[in-house]
């Protein structure tokens, strides 16, 4: 536990979070620096944020990035960008990834009706005739639900370790009339297709299936195809095949406005929300994206594949019924935010915040990594910080960088 900062702790904060903990690469005037510097530190006091990272890409090129705060409070450790940390429903970018490179291998098709791949059948118990897609999972508009009490219970959370409850095993169970998960809760009554509600479930089966066609750990599979050949070394999906060392700790704001520290944990759901990485790597990654899938001169994924990724799925004439594309569209496990102005990912879960957004034409984008959740109602604080990092960004671009 510890009290909200007082303004001797404010100024040693500011000291420490100021040194270059992490990689700075713009070339913009001192004054700028120190200035981003300055709103950032006191904008974490303010919202009693332990730690950050972050890093600016413009124009598919890192031109910018550094840490603030603690990894580890408690023994003073700074957050640098080389800092691991999970990063919650940004993982969903990544499961999307390699369900398109195994399309890429052939083995997996968008519109296939999923139960092709599975080794147990679903069907949505209001429309059983009606078959769900890749691309339905992909678009969260599979009519698969997450049953909410269900979904943060101690089943799918496992404090200090990795799960050991099979991916496989825990979908079966949720999914079919014999399962001891399973619910008409578990469905929603729309068909495929017809209505968009955010599913943790539907990424977490779609990683299943890429996992069931390839013969390989979602793990693997991406170590093999994303991970090596983006020089992503201190990336991965379970707390058993990282540097413990080099990973934050998570804390949570209390509603007494106390910062309590919580354990780390596993999920059996890993595709949904499990990779543990670094503001470093994860640019590697985002620059490949918005790269057209080539990063330092090496496709990683095809070109038409990342388009298709990016590609808006929606238009006014197929779309869900409850969705406006132009505030709402959605790619391939992407989706726009803050009003159809953005495009990527945020994440959100125990201990965790983290943002992946580019701007519609790919000319600035920006990763953020919070070691700190808060209170709900004072979400808008993690996007008053993303916002100034964003602005700064195109500061840097309209400056030449």
């Amino acid at each position: 536990m510890r009290a909200p900062l007082n303004t001797i702790a404010l100024f040693i904060y500011i000291f420490i979070g100021t040194q270059t903990y992490g990689q700075r690469t713009d070339q913009t005037h001192t004054t700028s620096k120190i200035s981003i510097d300055s709103v950032i530190l006191k904008r974490m006091s303010d919202a009693q944020l332990v730690g950050l990272g972050a890093a600016i890409i413009i124009d598919k090129q890192l031109v910018w990035s550094n840490g603030y705060g603690y990894s580890n409070r408690e023994n003073k450790i700074p957050f640098t960008t080389s800092t691991i940390m999970n990063i919650a429903s940004v993982s969903k970018t990544i499961t999307g990834a390699c369900m398109m490179k195994a399309v890429e291998q052939g083995k997996l098709s968008l519109d296939e009706d999923i139960n092709t791949y599975l080794p147990f059948k679903i069907h949505n118990p209001f429309f059983p005739k009606e078959k769900i897609t890749l691309r339905n999972l992909a678009t969260h508009t599979s009519g698969l639900n997450d049953r909410f009490s269900f979904y943060t219970s101690d089943t799918l959370y496992v404090n200090g370790k990795d799960s050991q409850e099979a991916l496989g095993d825990f979908l079966q169970n949720y999914f079919t009339p014999s399962g001891k998960y399973y619910s008409k809760e578990n469905f929603l009554d729309h068909k495929p297709g017809t209505f968009r509600e955010y599913s943790n479930l539907g990424t977490a089966l779609a990683g299943y299936i890429v996992e069931v066609r390839t013969g390989k750990k979602l793990n693997d599979y991406s170590r093999e195809f994303l991970f090596k050949p983006l020089k992503m070394d201190d990336t991965g999906w379970l707390l058993s095949e990282i540097n413990l060392k080099k990973h934050a700790r998570l804390y949570q704001k209390q509603a007494d406005s106390s910062i309590k520290r919580i354990p780390l944990y596993g999920m059996t759901t890993y595709p949904d929300g499990g990779v543990r990485t670094s503001v470093n790597d994860l640019s590697h990654f985002f620059i490949c994206l918005l790269n057209n899938g080539k990063f330092q001169n090496r496709q990683v994924l095809r070109d038409k594949t990342v388009q298709e990724m990016l590609r808006f799925q929606f238009d006014d004439a197929h779309k869900p019924e409850n969705i406006e594309p132009a505030k709402l569209n959605s790619g391939i496990f992407w989706s726009t935010k803050m009003g159809g102005k953005r495009i990527g990912h945020n994440g959100s879960d125990f201990g965790v915040r983290t943002f992946m957004l580019s701007d519609l034409n790919k000319e600035v984008a920006v990763i953020l990594f919070f070691n700190t959740s808060l209170l709900e109602n004072d979400e808008a604080k993690f996007f008053d910080i993303y916002n100034e990092l964003y602005q700064y960004g195109v500061k840097i671009r309209n400056a030449g960088h």
